[in-house]
């Protein structure tokens, strides 16, 4: 088991999660064919175009981008605060960006003639509520962090 963590990297069952990962992708695309990845009417609205644009767009952007908010965080000296913000801010964020992922056809009005047709609602609400969800999630965040700190100070 040494050996193979020392080659590979890592623990033996994340490339076992990783290799039934990849046979779950080749069930999915010989099931439902190679041709229904690529549109060739319209080409950039392709299954195959839009992960590799998502790829490139996470490693190249996001990903240094949310490394930097990180490290700015983490950089913080401990001994200045009574109470690490790290994880209070790192976890509105990422109910923000979920739901931003899960939602963004919506959020920036897109596909709005066949939402109208499908619902006979608009999508103007959705950036709004989107919006209200995310000062939500980091008004309870800071209120937690805050009652976190009265908490670790009264104790001292």
């Amino acid at each position: 088991m040494r050996a193979f963590t020392r080659i590979y990297g890592g623990h033996p069952l994340h490339a076992v999660g990783l290799l039934l990962s990849f046979a779950l992708v080749g069930y999915v695309v010989t099931l439902a064919g190679p041709q229904s990845l690529w549109n060739s009417d319209i080409w950039w609205k392709s299954i195959l175009v839009w992960f590799f644009g998502s790829v490139l767009l996470h490693d190249a952007v996001l990903f240094p981008l949310y490394s930097l908010a990180d490290r700015l965080i983490t950089g913080i000296p401990r001994r200045t605060l009574a109470v690490s913000p790290v994880n209070f801010v790192r976890v509105p964020a990422l109910g923000t960006g979920l739901t931003f992922l899960m939602f963004f056809p919506g959020i920036l009005s897109q596909g709005a003639e066949s939402y109208r047709a499908a619902t006979g609602s608009t999508q103007e609400p959705f950036l709004g509520r989107w919006l209200a969800l995310t000062a939500a999630l980091f008004i309870v965040s800071a209120i937690a962090y805050f009652i976190r700190l009265i908490l670790v100070r009264s104790r001292a």
